[in-house]
């Protein structure tokens, strides 16, 4: 069987654990064991498990109270940690804006096996040609005209979402709480607002050209131009790269939440973990359950098998659903009371992988 490395960020560090690819919860025999704790003196806000090169990197934003934010590699899934000098993240002078925080670290397309993004808070994209070693500020997109105009949302103004077209790597998709959705097609040469059909129900236009609370977006795995996207108010699909949304909101719960996730290799499949809206954000209903689609929004189901079914209050965040990449896929969700669980196949029951963490800020896990 597959080993699969599950990276969990937190409040309080980063905590690795190991398993086989389906396994049961860390107490079980030949289930999950924990590899390491690390930086637990730092907010881990982003995390990356490149597997590009066939030899895993993996690429943690950490935030320091005393140095502030950095990037930090490891080759050895974990056994040692590789840190720059010089931060390898810092606005140059002349914008006069300091980093605040990391929300993303995205690797580039298969064929720019160096090449990493990051986003940050505030808002803007970076790019790494050399594995996450340094960064550049993307320029053309915080001298974007709009810029200025973004306002932050409830957990601050930050570019949250990077995605490349697998077909093209000079074609990129980001999101920004609160600024919306933007994309590129020349390799970041000039950038356009991706909302069309998007609401913002906060604003005077509540269908603006930007400036929508976008929480994640999600590419579908078979067909490149549709998208996926949990808004503040409302779910959505692209079926054009983002050009246009349509709602796919219909049976589901609650509007509302952070995650959307897509499925590593079925077409039409994607997952959301909805939450009331908008002040309490607990799960929707305070019951624990995972939605998906298997028709592209068309209808949704709830999955709770195994997941606490009353009274409960833990939030998922915009990076703390993910997948390793299996077929079936092996899917896990950290949330805010510290626990942590595993599905083995494709959501549709689910086992506790460990509690008692501090506050789940992102999980990523890969077959290793």
């Amino acid at each position: 069987m597959t080993d699969v490395l599950l990276a969990v960020g937190t409040r309080k560090g980063l905590f690795l654990f190991r398993g086989r690819a389906g396994s049961g919860p860390v107490t079980a025999v030949g289930g999950w064991e924990r590899a390491g704790a690390h930086f637990t003196d730092q907010a881990v806000s982003a995390l990356a498990l490149d597997t590009r090169s066939g030899r895993p990197t993996l690429l943690v934003g950490a935030d320091s109270a005393h140095w502030g934010p950095s990037v930090l590699r490891s080759t050895d899934l974990g056994g040692d940690w590789q840190e720059p000098a010089r931060p390898a993240i810092r606005f140059p002078a002349d914008t006069g804006a300091s980093l605040e925080r990391l929300w993303q670290l995205a690797p580039g397309g298969a064929g720019e096996p160096d090449v990493v993004y990051a986003g940050t808070e505030p808002a803007a994209l970076y790019r790494s040609e050399d594995g996450g070693r340094s960064f550049a500020l993307v320029r053309s997109l915080w001298e974007h005209p709009h810029r200025e105009r973004w306002e932050p949302g409830g957990g601050g103004l930050g570019l949250h979402t990077v995605l490349v077209d697998p077909r093209d790597s000079g074609r990129v998709t980001v999101a920004v709480s609160t600024g919306g959705v933007y994309r590129t097609e020349d390799g970041g040469e000039s950038w356009r607002p991706s909302n069309a059909g998007v609401s913002a129900v906060f604003l005077p236009d509540p269908q603006p050209e930007f400036g929508q609370c976008v929480h994640k977006v999600a590419r579908d795995a078979v067909h490149p131009d549709r998208l996926y996207l949990q808004n503040h108010w409302g779910v959505y699909r692209s079926d054009d790269g983002g050009r246009r949304w349509s709602a796919i909101e219909s049976g589901l719960p609650s509007t509302f939440g952070f995650p959307v996730l897509a499925h590593p290799h079925r077409a039409d499949t994607a997952y959301l973990f909805p939450l009331n809206a908008d002040s309490d954000r607990v799960p929707a209903g305070r019951r624990c359950r995972v939605y998906r689609t298997e028709d592209a929004g068309r209808s949704w189901t709830g999955l709770a098998d195994g997941l606490p079914a009353t009274d409960h209050h833990g939030p998922v965040l915009r990076d703390a659903l993910c997948t390793d990449g299996g077929d079936p896929a092996g899917l896990y969700f950290g949330n805010r009371n510290g626990e942590v669980y595993a599905s083995a196949d494709d959501g549709t029951s689910w086992r506790q992988v460990v509690a008692h963490l501090p506050d789940v800020l992102c999980v990523r896990a890969a077959r290793v």
